[in-house]
């Protein structure tokens, strides 16, 4: 009897190491893919020479909130608010982001052709309306 028991404690000491294996992966998977989406959108929002529009073509094109919006990963979505100011839309956190969040919000906002405005408590990011 206590030799089963003994295999059944070391399978259960091996299902959790893969557990713990797999949410290692599963976090590095959501990191790689949210570094993906952020490189996808600089590459999508910064056209090439050829895309660019001609310098005589003054409509440039609006950016919309929800477009913007829609450039984040769902989870850092939701600690961000957005607020269209005219010529910008503001970005701030609703809480306290950390260092890897901070630099996939930077990130994803550089490669709006965005910057980070530090000023205290009313520091935010800052994303263009028009695109370039």
């Amino acid at each position: 009897m206590s030799t089963d028991k003994e295999k059944l404690n070391q399978l259960l000491e091996k299902v959790n190491e893969i557990v713990v294996a797999l949410n290692k992966i599963s976090e590095d998977l959501r990191s790689v893919s949210a570094s993906m989406k952020s490189l996808a959108v600089g590459q999508i929002t910064q056209p090439t020479a050829a895309q660019a529009p001609a310098t005589g073509d003054v409509s440039a094109k609006q950016r919309s909130l929800d477009d913007i919006r829609m450039s984040f990963p769902e989870e850092l979505e939701a600690r961000l608010s957005f607020e269209d100011k005219g010529d910008y839309i503001i970005i701030k956190p609703k809480q306290f982001l950390g260092s890897e969040n901070f630099a996939k919000i930077a990130s994803a906002v550089r490669g709006m052709g965005g910057e980070y405005i530090s000023a205290g408590k009313d520091s935010h990011f800052r994303v263009p309306n028009k695109k370039a």
